[in-house]
């Protein structure tokens, strides 16, 4: 979905809503999706509509260049093109999975960047636990093909920061509250075992 163009549709999930039991509820799956996540699309939709220039960009062009955007609503169309990249990204990157451990190269870099697996685990899991409010944290590389860790409140986008995501976690009370109330970090330990490196 990121690199589609208006008008933008909500893509099946993958996978069935009960699929990634015991760590993400099957109630939690409809809702985020089916309707926060398609909330983000129509939303999209219509602060384009007016646009026919910005409908023939990509997701990704329209985040990175803010300054394009027509004043009156930049927010609007930046809020909901972040929220309608940041779900993708997640809903990609959660799976029921047998990879989820990173492998080649992807491995390499954490254990260079981070120490090992283990210490680079610890630091993401603090980074998304810390977020104030609501929010999201990647693993990204830089420009130079570097990782590391990022936080971005609401709906802002690594794009928006030239950064290149590798995973997500969506830190959203919407995200996890409904099985796991306040205890973020339970959710976050539990997000390792569906997150899919490959």
């Amino acid at each position: 979905m990121i690199n589609q163009k208006y008008p933008y549709e909500l893509p099946d999930l993958a996978y069935p809503y009960d699929a990634l039991e015991p760590y993400i509820d099957v109630e939690t799956m409809h809702i985020h999706h089916d309707k926060h996540f398609k909330t983000y699309i129509d939303n999209l939709n219509k602060a384009l509509q007016p646009y026919p220039g910005l409908q023939r960009l990509a997701l990704d062009e329209i985040l990175r260049d803010p300054e394009m955007l027509p004043e009156k609503d930049k927010v609007n169309i930046m809020r909901n093109a972040g929220g309608v990249y940041n779900h993708s990204l997640y809903f990609d990157n959660i799976a029921p999975t047998d990879s989820n451990y990173p492998s080649g190269k992807l491995l390499s870099d954490i254990n260079r960047t981070f120490g090992s697996y283990e210490q680079f685990q610890k630091m993401f899991s603090e980074n998304a636990a810390g977020v104030f409010g609501s929010g999201w944290t990647f693993l990204v590389r830089d420009k130079n093909g570097d990782l590391q860790i990022f936080n971005a409140p609401n709906q802002q986008t690594p794009p928006e920061f030239e950064l290149t995501p590798v995973i997500t976690f969506d830190v959203w009370e919407h995200a996890y509250y409904l099985k796991y109330k306040n205890v973020r970090a339970d959710y976050i330990k539990n997000l390792w075992n569906v997150v899919k490196f490959e």
